[in-house]
C-alpha cells in the first residue's frame, strides 16, 4: 500500500531548455520531505535534440510529435533503468515515478497543453506506478498550469528551516519565481506562495548560440561578460504587454521569439550580453510583485552557472541572491525532485496548484496515474 506513508519517489524532468532528463529520488509523504536520494543525468544528443526542437509548438497527432514522443519516451526510460540498476543492496528503491515528459506546446488561454510522452508506456517498461500528465487537469479548469514546483519550493523551505519569506528563482529556458512564506503550513493556504513564470530565460540565448555560433550555450556566460547591453532592445522587451500583467501567468518557450530578431543586428558578444540582461530584468520586474521582501533569492536550473546573469540578477534584484547549492541542495536536480514530490501528492490526493500558483479557481490536484503491470 503506497497511500498515507513515506515512499520513495523517482521524479524526472526534461525541461524547455531541451538539454536532457535529470532523474531524482525524494522520501516524502507529499507534505513535508524527510531526504534526498540519488540522482542522475540523461543529455539529449543532438540529432534527439533536433526531433524535439521540431516539434516545438505542435499538438497531439501533428506531424512529428510521435517522433519526438518516441524520442523523449527512450531516454526517460535509459535514465531511469540505469537508476534502478544503479542502487546497491542497501540503497533505497524508488516505489513510484514522476515523469513529467516534454513541454511541446502550452496554451493555457484555450485550456490546452501538451506535454509529450506516455507515463503507460513507462510503467509496463519498468514494473513501477508512474504519475504524469501533471498539467492537464489545471489547465483544463482555467488555470495556467504553470508554473508546478511552488509547492515543492513551500516544502523545501520548511525542509530548510526558513523562518520567514524566502524565494526561489529557476533558470531553466523560461524562468520562475516562487515566494514563499513557510511559516503557513500548507502550501495552498491564502499568503503561502505566490508563484509565475518571469519571462524567457536561457532558451533565446541558448538559440543564440546554436544559430551564430553552433554551441549549446554561452558557458558561465563568457561570452556575455565580453559584449555591451543594447539599451534599445532591453527597453522593448520589458515593454511587452506581459510584464503589465498581474501573476499568476505562465509562458510558452516560444512566446518571446522576437527576441532573436531584436538583436539580429548586435554582434555575438552584444547579443549575448542583451539576452543575458533582459532575462534578468524580466525576473527583477517579477520581484516587484513579492507580498514581502524575502530574506534570500535562490536560484537553481542551469542559468545559476552563467556568472554574467548571476551578476545581473545581483546587480537589478534588492535582495540578496545565491545559488541554492549554499543551502546544501543540487540546483540542477530540483524540477526533478519536485515531479518526484508532486508524484506522492497526487497519489494521496493532495493539491497540486493553487489560486497564488497558477491562477486556477480553487485548488486541484492534477495527474494521470499508471499502476505497474499486474505479475504474471
Amino acid at each position: 500500500m503506497l497511500k498515507g506513508r513515506a515512499l520513495w519517489a523517482l521524479g524526472t524532468m526534461s525541461g524547455t531548455s531541451l538539454d536532457g532528463v535529470d532523474g531524482a529520488m525524494v522520501l516524502t509523504d507529499g507534505r513535508t520531505i524527510e531526504a534526498f536520494g540519488r540522482t542522475a543525468y540523461r543529455p539529449y544528443s543532438e540529432p534527439e535534440r533536433e526531433v524535439i526542437r521540431a516539434a516545438l509548438g505542435r499538438w497531439p497527432d501533428e506531424p512529428g510529435v510521435a517522433e519526438a514522443a518516441a524520442v523523449v519516451e527512450d531516454a526517460h526510460a535509459a535514465l531511469l533503468a540505469g537508476m534502478l540498476a544503479a542502487g546497491g543492496q542497501d540503497d533505497p528503491q524508488p516505489e513510484l515515478i514522476g515523469f513529467h515528459g516534454q513541454t511541446l506546446a502550452h496554451d493555457p488561454a484555450h485550456r490546452r497543453t501538451h506535454q509529450t510522452g506516455d507515463g503507460g508506456l513507462l510503467a509496463e517498461a519498468l514494473g513501477l506506478p508512474v504519475v504524469w500528465d501533471f498539467r492537464s487537469s489545471d489547465v483544463a479548469l482555467g488555470g495556467q498550469g504553470a508554473p508546478l514546483v511552488p509547492f515543492f519550493h513551500h516544502a523545501l523551505a520548511r525542509y530548510m528551516g526558513a523562518e520567514g519569506p524566502v524565494a526561489f528563482l529557476n533558470l531553466g529556458g523560461v524562468g520562475n519565481l516562487t515566494w514563499v512564506d513557510p511559516r503557513l503550513v500548507q502550501p495552498e493556504a491564502p499568503g503561502a506562495v505566490l508563484a509565475f513564470d518571469t519571462g524567457p530565460a536561457n532558451a533565446p540565448l541558448n538559440d543564440l548560440m546554436r544559430a551564430r555560433l553552433g554551441a549549446v550555450q554561452d558557458k558561465g556566460g563568457a561570452l556575455a561578460r565580453s559584449g555591451q547591453v543594447a539599451p534599445r532592445v532591453l527597453r522593448d522587451f520589458l515593454d511587452a504587454s506581459y510584464f503589465y500583467r498581474m501573476p499568476p501567468k505562465s509562458l510558452d518557450r516560444n512566446d518571446f521569439h522576437g527576441l532573436l530578431d531584436a538583436v539580429a543586428d548586435l554582434s555575438d558578444a552584444d547579443a549575448a550580453a542583451t539576452l543575458t540582461a533582459c532575462a534578468a530584468a524580466a525576473v527583477a520586474r517579477g520581484a516587484d510583485h513579492f507580498p514581502a521582501p524575502p530574506a534570500r533569492v535562490y536560484v537553481a536550473g542551469g542559468g545559476r552557472h552563467n556568472r554574467a546573469l548571476m551578476a545581473e540578477l545581483t546587480r537589478r534584484l534588492p535582495f540578496p541572491v545565491a545559488p541554492i547549492d549554499e543551502a546544501g541542495l543540487d540546483g540542477d536536480m530540483l524540477e526533478a525532485q519536485a515531479f518526484a514530490y508532486l508524484a506522492v501528492r497526487v497519489l494521496n490526493g493532495l493539491p497540486t496548484s493553487a489560486p497564488s500558483t497558477t491562477g486556477v479557481a480553487a485548488a486541484v490536484g492534477g495527474g494521470r496515474f499508471s499502476p505497474a503491470p499486474a505479475a504474471p
